[in-house]
């Protein structure tokens, strides 16, 4: 199996990723009533208890979402650090999916016509994939040869 050297540099960016990513988990939980007044605002008819419910709802998608993202991040630097030719491949699948899933989130509407996440939270959710976008191209790019 072919081994790779990956910059320092993308690997650094890796961490902020992984940084973003577990900043991200933590945003909907140091927010106070953002996700809630959300809600509310767009089911002025649901109990508190049926508020209560949906925010834990998304509270349990966003969690494990960002778990998914931080075992990624994990995965990807432990490949490019040992040198794993399948890094790159592994970088650009798990991109597509986390801004895939990133811009659903920002994005989707939901049955009140109004975004399913609040703005702040779909927006926070973004900022790891640009950490990974940053990425790909570090560890697309060749390296330049040694004199």
């Amino acid at each position: 199996m072919a081994s790779i050297r990956y910059r320092r540099s993308a690997i650094a960016t890796m961490y902020v990723g992984l940084a973003l990513t577990a900043a991200a988990m933590l945003v909907p939980y140091v927010t106070g009533p953002v996700l809630a007044d959300h809600i509310r605002a767009g089911y002025p008819s649901f109990s508190a208890a049926r508020v209560d419910t949906a925010v834990t709802t998304y509270l349990i998608y966003l969690s494990v979402v960002g778990a998914l993202g931080v075992l990624g991040w994990l995965g990807t630097i432990w490949a490019a650090s040992t040198g794993r030719s399948w890094a790159r491949g592994a970088a650009t699948v798990l991109f597509a999916t986390g801004t895939g899933i990133a811009l659903f989130d920002l994005l989707v509407r939901d049955t009140s016509g109004d975004t399913g996440l609040p703005p702040l939270l779909g927006w926070v959710g973004l900022a790891p994939c640009l950490a990974g976008l940053v990425t790909l191209v570090q560890v697309w790019r060749p390296r330049p040869a040694r004199a």
